[in-house]
């Protein structure tokens, strides 16, 4: 490591976000550029630095700065050219010469331990020395406390963070309860909260750490999907982790839950948010499809109305379609499942078309935007994702902010008809967020196949409603002829009720390769993609997906996408690269955003670059391209979807993952020209039969499956037992039959 001792002249770039800055120092031999993320450095500070030289390709010579520390200047010379360049609050280049004028050498002595002295000088008010002096000590105890939040092995950015939310009470906080973190702050989760409480000194047993985990386990339930756990799993979960004894844990149950940071309907224990939502949710429908609807017409005039429809638009509807259209006008809430080709898309748009006959104003959403892009295309009006239709707005200025919406209770959507599109996605917290922007009066129509995996996130909304039995539904079963022409689509129905699929190749958009070890399929697959389909479906090599069950493994995303990366889009002269812990990004590549992220800014440019249209929010699944990757600022720009242009500095980069193979569950709502299954072997819990049908309805025009014929088989024969454990069919029928109990006690003459 080498020492450097200068004064900073410059700061070139400063990334807010993680404290990644490029700045410029005068040394005894003259200018140096130097990297690092220091918490806050000012022109004109001193700074004694510890690093190594590095050979940028593009700007040369630079000093990566490791650790530093910010020296008092000596002298009042240096003490003048310090406080002239506004490293100090309040004092710019004239009032430091007064100031250094009247002190000389003592003068940061003075400010420090004196600082109401400064009203001896002409322009200083007593306020405004006083000012001057909370100005210096706030810089100070920043930096002390990033300094002692550095020993806990926290970066930077995450010091950051943490001071952004507690202050000078980050010291209390820590000494108290360390596991507050990660409750608090957004990327500190209970694995990182215990090393610091380990290294604080905190028992095992301690009972913040016990209530720590609980919650841990709680948070990890809901990724899974489920909304609650059984109790007694709960305690032994939490025992088996945190190394205590099982009556540690149902001490601190009970604790959590007088402070309703848990909800227990024994043997079931739900996170206190998952509880709620699924209560408010259950009555925010009820209450909706309580209100009576009327636009003058009987249930046989709407038929009639429906049919005269059909002739006019030269389309033929079944029975179950004809019903469906009917149900939603004359229903608040309607539910409409189906899979492919059982004309969901025509019932959609008869339904379109008869609101609109009516003058009523519809809007239509889904959950994701190739989703809402594919319902534009299929309706000719325009759909939006949920997020937009609400309106998303970040609730604070971190990369990793939660989000609110501008329409909600007070505030909301203006419609006669809402109807949302691959319902099977929607989960729990954003339904409820829906719902809350739903008047009353207004028709809610959901659609989607109750077949498909359920949400990324938690709950199984569609399935759950259909299974209270209290809404209207209609399950849509007939295949439509055009639809049956498509082994894609009898392949899929075949699966999804349990059948064996023909193999044998004889098939225009269905095919089946048998390859019996991962480095041939790698082989084959690389000359489907680059070679063999694009011509044969008529798309691009970016525009084939490979789907996979699994992160893991020879055949998993992590390897799959290396693979590809490198074969796909190789290495070259000019073609710049980044790296995000083990995962390399290049220009070129094809990534995907893996979580919400409502604070990132997206802009559609148009001719040469200027914004013609600009949002807030990028969402789980979003697939884009990268266009440029910035070492000097430190930022990879991504072009997603619809042309939109989004900016990641490098400490964002977590949010992005290579996309040329995705898992199926992130495929929901995407449908791709051709996809391609590498499927040997994997566990039961994943290679199952509706993972099997997912991955299959994702096509448009081709499947290829590469691999083993019996796992084919199995998977369609294991129709799993992975049921998300869920409490919001149970929750709607028991406020309807409170709500029936109640009608009939107000009865007349009871």
């Amino acid at each position: 490591m080498e020492q450097v001792t200068g004064s900073v002249i410059d700061i070139v770039y400063r990334n807010d976000a993680n404290y990644y800055t490029v700045f410029e120092v005068q040394t005894e031999d003259g200018t140096l550029t130097c990297t690092g993320s220091p918490a806050s450095i000012r022109v004109g500070e001193i700074l004694a630095m510890t690093g190594e030289y590095r050979m940028h390709p593009t700007y040369g010579r630079q000093f990566a700065m490791e650790r530093f520390e910010v020296q008092k200047p000596a002298g009042a010379a240096a003490i003048l050219r310090y406080l002239g360049s506004g490293a100090v609050r309040g004092i710019g280049e004239t009032l430091a010469g007064r100031i250094v004028k009247k002190f000389g050498d003592d003068t940061l002595t003075i400010m420090e331990e004196q600082p109401e002295r400064l009203a001896e000088i002409k322009g200083i008010s007593l306020r405004k020395a006083r000012e001057i002096a909370a100005g210096m000590e706030e810089q100070r105890d920043s930096r002390e406390v990033f300094m002692y939040l550095a020993q806990f092995g926290l970066t930077t950015a995450m010091a950051g963070k943490i001071y952004r939310r507690y202050g000078q009470k980050t010291y209390e906080i820590l000494r108290q309860n360390p596991y507050q973190l990660a409750e608090d702050i957004a990327g500190i989760g209970f694995a990182r909260a215990d090393e610091i409480a380990t290294r604080m000194g905190v028992r095992a047993d301690s009972d913040f750490r016990v209530r720590s985990g609980i919650l841990y386990i709680l948070s990890q339930v809901l990724a899974e999907g489920s909304t609650w756990i059984a109790r007694g799993e709960l305690v032994q979960r939490t025992a088996e982790m945190l190394g205590v004894e099982p009556s540690c844990v149902e001490i601190q149950i009970g604790n959590l839950s007088v402070q309703r940071k848990l909800f227990q309907r024994m043997p079931q224990v739900y996170p206190a948010d998952a509880w709620y939502r699924e209560q408010q949710i259950a009555r925010m429908l009820l209450d909706l499809d309580s209100v009576p609807l009327s636009d003058g017409r009987s249930p046989e005039e709407v038929e009639h109305r429906i049919r005269e429809l059909e002739q006019s638009e030269q389309i033929a509807l079944d029975d179950l379609q004809r019903s469906a259209a009917c149900m939603a006008v004359s229903r608040a809430v309607l539910l409409i499942s189906g899979g492919p080709g059982t004309g969901k898309t025509t019932t959609i748009n008869t339904i379109i078309r008869y609101f609109q006959s009516e003058d009523m104003e519809v809007l239509l959403c889904a959950p994701t935007g190739r989703a809402a892009r594919r319902m534009t295309e299929a309706t000719g009006y325009e759909a939006q994702t949920i997020h937009r239709l609400l309106g998303v707005h970040p609730v604070g200025e971190e990369l990793d902010a939660g989000a609110v919406f501008e329409k909600n209770r007070e505030n909301p959507l203006e419609a006669d008809a809402i109807i949302v599109d691959e319902m099977s996605m929607v989960d729990l917290f954003l339904f409820h967020s829906l719902l809350k922007a739903v008047m009353p009066g207004t028709r809610l129509v959901c659609v989607g196949d109750v077949d498909q995996l359920p949400s990324v996130g938690p709950g199984q909304v569609l399935r759950d409603l259909l299974e209270s039995g209290v809404f209207h539904s209609v399950r849509l079963t007939r295949i439509f002829r055009q639809a049956a022409q498509s082994d894609i689509v009898m392949n899929a129905h075949a699966i999804n009720e349990g059948r064996q699929i023909r193999l044998d190749n004889h098939s225009r958009d269905f095919f089946f390769l048998p390859r019996d070890n991962a480095p041939v399929i790698y082989k084959h697959m690389v000359q489907l993609i680059r070679d063999k389909l694009p011509s044969y479906v008529h798309c691009t090599p970016g525009e084939i997906q490979v789907l996979t069950p699994m992160r893991k493994g020879m055949l998993g995303v992590e390897q799959l996408n290396r693979i590809l990366q490198e074969t796909l889009n190789p290495p070259e002269p000019g073609k710049k690269e980044c790296q995000r812990g083990d995962l390399l990004f290049r220009e070129g590549d094809k990534v995907m955003q893996i979580r919400n992220d409502y604070n990132l800014t997206w802009e559609i440019r148009g001719h040469y670059g200027i914004p013609v249209d600009k949002g807030q929010g990028v969402f789980n699944g979003d697939f884009g391209i990268i266009r440029e990757i910035s070492a000097a600022e430190q930022k990879v720009t991504v072009v997603f979807d619809e042309n939109r242009t989004v900016e990641y500095p490098f400490s964002a980069l977590e949010e992005l993952d290579l996309a040329y193979a995705a898992t199926v569950h992130k495929s929901q709502g995407s449908e791709y020209p051709a996809v391609i299954l590498p499927l040997l072997s994997g566990p039961p819990a994943l290679f199952t039969r509706n993972l099997l049908y997912t991955a299959v309805t994702r096509a448009k025009s081709l499947v290829v499956i590469l691999g083993s014929r019996d796992t084919v088989e199995q998977m369609i024969r294991n129709a799993g037992d992975n049921r998300r454990r869920t409490g919001l069919a149970d929750r709607i029928r028991e406020l309807a039959a409170a709500d029936a109990g109640n009608r009939e006690e107000t009865q007349p003459g009871r």
